[in-house]
């Protein structure tokens, strides 16, 4: 991998052996140079006018209420700063920055610097995390926060479950044979957007296995010579899509379960004369899509055909 996925990278010291330190955390409170990520209604802080840029909030601009370790949670440190996150929990949007608005991180994050867009990406998950775990799945009782925030523990004396941040394992594959690749599209995307074939990994299932079982299943094909990709933290909400390539057995499509409005095969040249839309740029989707047309010639994808967000209600 030449370049890393959007929202993927070492783009910060996620200091999880700070994360039970009461003192650091309180001395990071009190230091100047400490930012925080907020989160509202699932969108985060964008800078206006020119290129996009993430905004970051001083401590001391937080309520003092919650400048402390139940309402922040600790994201990690880039360079000497200390990161933040936390959630704004308003129906109506809060007073914001000059010259700055709240944005879906889908719409913007291919533009965005490539640390930025992994660090509001991670504050987007694990506030969404937060968010569904408020009550502990085993007894009901009210959670209550720990390590900094990675941790909800149940207030129940008797019960003390603790949760911790999870993720959706989720295969998506680049079905291929000789000069086509097997695309497919949903009924609830713009029209003409046809993307790769992708599901989510069941219990007891690996990730080879569900590999064949979702192209099965979506598209009647059945494939082998599966072989990794590359992976991509997809934090809408929770999921990390894991990419893969295979070779088709077989070639005639059906379509088995709903899932897909129509598949179908498109050659390179297909892909070329912008026979369908491609998914957006900061998708797995599309980098997939792209080495596959980039291993057949000399036409770069990226040169060739732009991609469009994905709308805002997906």
């Amino acid at each position: 991998m030449q370049q890393r996925n959007i929202f993927a990278g070492p783009y910060l010291d996620r200091a999880g052996h700070l994360r039970q330190d009461p003192g650091w955390f309180a001395a990071a409170l009190a230091d100047e140079r400490s930012r925080a990520v907020p989160v509202w209604n699932s969108r985060n802080l964008i800078a206006e006018g020119g290129a996009p840029r993430a905004v970051y909030v001083e401590l001391s601009h937080i309520p003092p209420e919650r400048r402390n370790d139940t309402d922040l949670i600790l994201l990690g440190r880039y360079g000497d700063t200390n990161f933040f996150t936390y959630e704004i929990e308003s129906p109506d949007a809060p007073p914001l920055p000059a010259g700055s608005r709240f944005e879906d991180l889908r719409v913007v994050a291919a533009l965005l610097p490539i640390d930025e867009a992994g660090l509001l990406g991670y504050a987007r998950a694990i506030i969404s995390w937060r968010r569904r775990h408020r009550f502990c799945g085993l007894c009901g009782a009210r959670t209550v926060s720990a390590k900094s925030g990675h941790v909800l523990v149940c207030s129940e004396p008797s019960c003390r479950n603790e949760q911790f941040p999870r993720i959706d394992p989720a295969i998506i594959v680049l079905v291929s044979e000789g000069e086509r690749a097997l695309l497919g599209r949903q009924a609830s995307w713009p029209i003409g957007r046809y993307s790769t074939i992708a599901g989510f990994v069941e219990p007891g299932e690996s990730l080879e296995d569900a590999v064949r079982r979702e192209v099965l299943e979506e598209t009647g094909i059945e494939v082998d010579r599966i072989e990794y990709h590359s992976s991509q933290p997809w934090p809408f909400p929770a999921s990390l899509m894991l990419g893969f390539t295979a070779h088709a057995l077989t070639t005639e499509v059906r379509l088995h379960d709903q899932e897909l409005e129509d598949a179908r095969w498109f050659t390179r040249a297909d892909i070329a004369a912008n026979g369908a839309l491609l998914p957006p740029r900061q998708s797995i989707s599309f980098r997939l899509i792209e080495h596959w047309f980039d291993a057949g010639g000399e036409a770069r994808l990226r040169d060739m055909q732009g991609s469009a967000p994905w709308p805002q209600s997906r």
